[in-house]
């Protein structure tokens, strides 16, 4: 438990630290290389284009990953009157976990010390449980955290290839990249910017395919309704219509939270809060 509270504290500070490693290379040595000539640089220049993709790619993955924080699931031991289950919750609180004392879809979290219903998951990359409230936010952080790395990627593979005058037309010349650049270190020929550049290109790679892969899990579940925590524990879910099973998590103006990063606005979760 102990090594658990321990990374519940230094993955949210890993992120941020790649976040801004990230913001610094890409503003101020990325696409200042894009400029061959900034004094006749159109206004639509490839390099304002990426600067500004990468700007809105920042801001939403950023604004999604503290609205995951803020919007903590509920404790229903505090929030929410339950009647004869807040007997259940007392229980579940003092320890008394036995298999018929659980609520449906109800999960207590001793890294959060709360009990949440529809719980899903506990990311240790926020600090913070995935429910009801802050699913939506957490698959755009995913999204926008994932298209982020691969434009990091992409834009330091060019500036690599621009450095050293290589090209990564074969497929092969990534995989190798790595060990060569370090035979080259070693040896005095490689840069140690350039190096740290080529091990960031790994690391966009498999946080941006990470963060896909784990967003595409996500979304499938969502459209069979169910969550992590119910598959995990093999609960068996009322099958409805996955259109139903979208609206309750992404609710009505879906677009507006995928542009920009807002909360779970015309979700059914929310107006069974207000009444």
């Amino acid at each position: 438990m102990l090594v658990l509270r321990l990374l519940n504290v230094v993955a949210p500070a890993y992120f941020l630290c790649i976040s801004l490693v990230t913001f610094v290379l890409q503003i101020f040595l990325f696409i200042p290389s894009m400029f061959r000539d900034p004094s006749t640089t159109p206004l639509f220049s490839p390099a304002l284009l990426h600067g500004a993709l990468f700007l809105f790619l920042s801001a939403n993955a950023l604004g999604n990953y503290v609205l995951v924080i803020q919007n903590s699931p509920e404790d229903l031991g505090k929030g929410l009157n339950l009647g004869e289950g807040a007997e259940v919750v007392v229980d579940w609180l003092d320890g008394n976990r036995s298999p018929g004392s659980a609520l449906p879809s109800t999960h207590f979290c001793r890294l959060c010390a709360r009990v949440t219903q529809r719980h899903d998951h506990h990311c240790f990359f926020t600090g913070n449980c995935i429910g009801s409230r802050n699913m939506r936010n957490f698959i755009m952080f995913c999204l926008y955290t994932s298209l982020a790395c691969l434009d990091s990627l992409v834009a330091g593979m060019a500036y690599i290839s621009a450095a050293l005058s290589m090209s990564f037309a074969n497929p092969l010349a990534f995989l190798t990249l790595l060990p060569h650049s370090i035979s080259q270190f070693f040896s005095g020929a490689l840069l140690s910017s350039e190096m740290f550049v080529i091990l960031m290109l790994y690391l966009w790679l498999g946080i941006g395919l990470a963060c896909a892969g784990f967003c595409c899990h996500q979304m499938l579940l969502i459209l069979r309704g169910q969550t992590r925590y119910q598959v995990r524990k093999g609960m068996v879910v009322r099958a409805r219509p996955w259109r139903e099973n979208l609206q309750e998590v992404f609710g009505k103006r879906w677009l507006l939270g995928l542009l920009i990063p807002v909360l779970n606005v015309g979700s059914d979760y929310r107006r069974q809060k207000e009444k």
